[in-house]
């Protein structure tokens, strides 16, 4: 495709910024700008003050590192949520996906990713070691591995459970209701709380021992 011919550098620029979002080619980024173009002052300035709120006022959960407006988040400083059960989780999207099923009452810890050699995602990279920090000092009596049922969420699966395994904590998995190759997110509320409620144990799913 032939590039543009901008007839502003500040246009320009505004899409280049647009075209970095994930999904959003420059053909998509130059209309998104333009309709931004149309509309009046005051709405571009709120919608541009409302993203550096965002940025300047958002915290990760210090605890689960799922977002937060505070240190701790809504979820881990309830007193209405099961406090020995953790479920682990690639991303944020997924904690919100499963408080949409309303069939866990439990707390979260949010990887940020899964183990990935073919993008240079190794453990170190995950928040795996705070996970195992949160066991070794709360009374954890379940760890619910909820992560996409592909060949990377499987390995970082494995990964977790040999690093905890000797604990005194039963780790679970979800059952294959959600199809291999689907990443969480995309799985529908109903299969996806089917799938939380008839968990399984994790040796019993996978050939680890």
């Amino acid at each position: 495709m032939q590039p543009y011919n901008y007839p502003s550098k500040y246009l320009e620029n505004a899409v280049e910024e647009f075209a970095k979002l994930p999904g959003i080619g420059r053909r998509t980024a130059l209309r998104l700008v333009l309709h931004l173009l149309n509309k009046p002052k005051e709405e571009v300035e709120q919608f541009s003050a409302t993203l550096n709120e965002m940025v300047q006022n958002i915290h990760f959960c210090s605890i689960c590192h799922n977002i937060s407006d505070n240190d701790i988040c809504s979820i881990c400083s309830s007193t209405s949520r099961d406090k020995t059960t953790i479920c682990v989780v690639e991303t944020i999207k997924d904690v919100m996906s499963i408080e949409n099923t309303m069939q866990y009452k439990g707390l979260y810890h949010v990887l940020g990713g899964v183990i990935n050699p073919m993008e240079g995602v190794g453990p170190a990279d995950l928040n795996i070691e705070s996970l195992v920090n949160r066991l070794k000092s709360n009374d954890i009596n379940e760890v619910i591995m909820a992560l996409s049922a592909t060949t990377e969420g499987d390995t970082t699966n494995f990964y977790i459970y040999k690093k905890i395994k000797d604990y005194n904590i039963v780790v679970t998995t979800l059952a294959r209701g959600v199809a291999f190759g689907n990443e969480l997110e995309y799985t529908d509320e109903i299969t996806l709380g089917r799938a939380l409620l008839n968990r399984v144990k994790f040796n019993n799913s996978f050939s680890v021992e």
